[in-house]
């Protein structure tokens, strides 16, 4: 019975690392597969180490991607990272992103000290 008691733990860390670690990672594996195989011509797609392109053709496990007009380069489908969905604009009347980011990096204190408004003479 005591030999029972000190395998309890181990078996209960088996499971939690089966169910926190191994299962997602196999459900992403298995979804880049399904989409790796689900790729046709004409989808605008991003490679792991980052370049985006648009598939031109696909021949066995090979996939052709334009990344400027009239440049093609081949990459094995394994290299397709994700699919790229086409970004909304946005709508009228709000500001860029970049406005929106460069304003905020304005308003940001630079921890350097120099805030007058707290000293007191």
């Amino acid at each position: 019975m005591e030999g029972l008691g000190t395998f309890v733990p181990l078996i209960l860390l088996v499971v939690v690392f089966y169910f926190l670690l191994i299962r997602p990672q196999r459900k992403r594996q298995q979804e880049t597969l399904r989409m790796q195989s689900s790729l046709t011509p004409g989808a605008r797609v991003m490679t792991t180490t980052g370049l985006f392109g648009t598939i031109t053709g696909i021949e066995d496990d090979d996939v052709i991607l334009e990344v400027a007009p009239g440049v093609e380069t081949r990459w094995v489908k394994a290299a397709i990272g994700r699919v790229v969905t086409p970004v909304e604009e946005t709508p009228e009347g709000l500001p860029p992103i970049e406005s929106a980011t460069d304003s905020a990096a304005d308003t940001s204190d630079t921890g350097k000290g120099d805030d007058t408004s707290s000293k007191q003479s």
